[in-house]
């Protein structure tokens, strides 16, 4: 069986294995839920990558120069999104799209308005999210001696 290509996702100080988390998914089958396509792509800024307003910084989701229309208008929108569930010190735990924002984009695009989503628990996103200092699958700055 061939292995799946790492995919990563950078977000703050973390980075979160997608793989890892497709791994979990399939170990631990779970049904989809709907994402609300207007919000989420508003949220991440896809709204506006057409037509950036030249004075803003967006706070989450791709820059405009960076993020590949072609390719998103491509991809399977039957495919679900991965959603990571952040735990928020004296808040509910809040979500973070860590897969799936091109299908966000042409999903918008396109007037779809619900996405499939796995979400991952609090418990399944510590096992994806690695500190974005240490890289990709490692877990400490030093090896042991």
């Amino acid at each position: 069986m061939t292995q799946p290509i790492p995919q990563w996702f950078h977000f703050a100080p973390w980075v979160f294995s997608i793989h890892k988390a497709m791994a979990l998914i399939a170990a631990t089958p779970r049904p989809t839920q709907p994402l609300d396509v207007a919000t989420w792509a508003d949220a991440y800024g896809l709204t506006r990558l057409d037509d950036p307003p030249s004075q803003t910084i967006g706070l989450i989701g791709p820059a405009s120069d960076g993020f590949d229309r072609v390719y998103a208008m491509s991809t399977d929108l039957a495919n679900p999104v991965i959603v990571a569930t952040l735990p928020i010190p004296g808040q509910p735990p809040g979500p973070l799209l860590i897969d799936g924002t091109h299908r966000l984009y042409r999903a918008w695009r396109e007037g779809v308005a619900q996405l499939p989503a796995h979400v991952l628990t609090v418990a399944e996103t510590r096992q994806v999210r690695r500190d974005a200092r240490l890289g990709p699958d490692r877990t400490r700055l030093n090896p042991p001696h």
